[in-house]
């Protein structure tokens, strides 16, 4: 299953390479990879190290360098040839990758060139060549931590299938490290219904996904599940709606909330791809089971919810 997986993200992995002169888009590549639109992004940089876009400027800039060293073009064809939708965006893009301007690089890499003699490449050569053997002993060492650390993970997965629930939420828009405004809302709009907060499910939903969104326009809700029967009555914090049921692979958590995104890359990266499932598009969900400032040692406990679905 994970030799699958793999192949996916490196089919899409060489499709970037093959036209990052083109225009990308976020739910094109999803859509070749095959995987969650909703979920890509996570997805890709659980196993690459970086976003898909990212990956995109990454190719760009790299062939940019090549073009800037290689031949004459002008900065102007250099950006249209590399896939950047202007000459503005391509320099933006390259200052704040290499710290200087396509034609300050460009002077500096002939100006290299130029003063480079055989002996330094054979030198370089050699290194190359000891440095790939360096690695490929470090490639080995991870594929066996990789190992280790995945059958570990299979051990602490639950598949749980859940029904769609009706809830009452706070959305807050920005940092998913500070939602305590919105749980404080939503507390208090219990407390006003009357309800016993001890009986009642509580649930964080992140809608965005922090590797593809600004911090400051995450957007996130606290939701309480709604109790049978209940009335729904307007109020001013509150709006109403429904979890999505389905399929879930649940992971219990207690540790602090900023280690949250660790757990859900971890999730990822090694139980996901030997799982024999893929993520589906629904949002994760973390069922809450204390509060963090009664906690001891500050840590929240958390279910952390994927929404998966049978790989094809």
């Amino acid at each position: 299953m994970i030799n699958d997986y793999q192949f996916k993200i490196d089919k899409i992995i060489f499709y970037i390479k093959e036209n990052s002169h083109q225009k990308l888009t976020l739910d094109e590549l999803a859509s070749r990879a095959n995987f969650s639109k909703y979920h890509f992004t996570r997805v890709f940089a659980a196993h690459v190290g970086m976003t898909p876009m990212a990956f995109v400027n990454q190719e760009r800039l790299q062939k940019a360098i090549h073009l800037l060293e290689q031949t004459d073009h002008t900065i102007l064809d250099v950006s249209s040839l590399c896939g950047f939708e202007s000459i503005s965006t391509f320099n933006a893009v390259f200052k704040k990758h290499y710290g200087s301007t396509p034609s300050a690089v460009r002077s500096k890499l002939r100006d290299t060139i130029q003063h480079t003699n055989r002996e330094d490449r054979n030198l370089s050569a050699k290194h190359s060549k000891k440095q790939e053997e360096s690695l490929l002993f470090t490639d080995y060492n991870k594929k066996r931590s990789h190992s280790l650390l995945q059958r570990a993970w299979e051990n602490m997965i639950v598949i749980k299938e859940l029904p769609e629930v009706e809830v009452a939420y706070v959305r807050q828009v920005g940092s998913y490290l500070d939602t305590r405004s919105a749980w404080d809302k939503l507390s208090n709009w219990v407390q006003e219904q009357g309800l016993a907060a001890r009986e009642l499910s509580f649930v964080g939903v992140s809608l965005d996904d922090g590797n593809e969104v600004e911090e400051y326009a995450c957007r996130y809700d606290a939701c309480v599940k709604l109790p049978s029967g209940f009335t729904k009555q307007e109020h001013k914090d509150i709006s109403y709606g429904t979890l999505p049921g389905g399929k879930f692979a649940v992971y219990s958590y207690y540790d602090t909330v900023p280690n949250f995104v660790l757990a859900y890359e971890t999730m990822f990266r090694l139980w996901l791809p030997s799982s024999g499932y893929e993520a589906d598009d629904r949002p994760c969900l973390e069922l809450c089971l204390n509060d963090p400032k009664q906690d001891k040692e500050g840590k929240c406990r958390v279910d952390l919810h994927i929404p998966i679905r049978q790989r094809a």
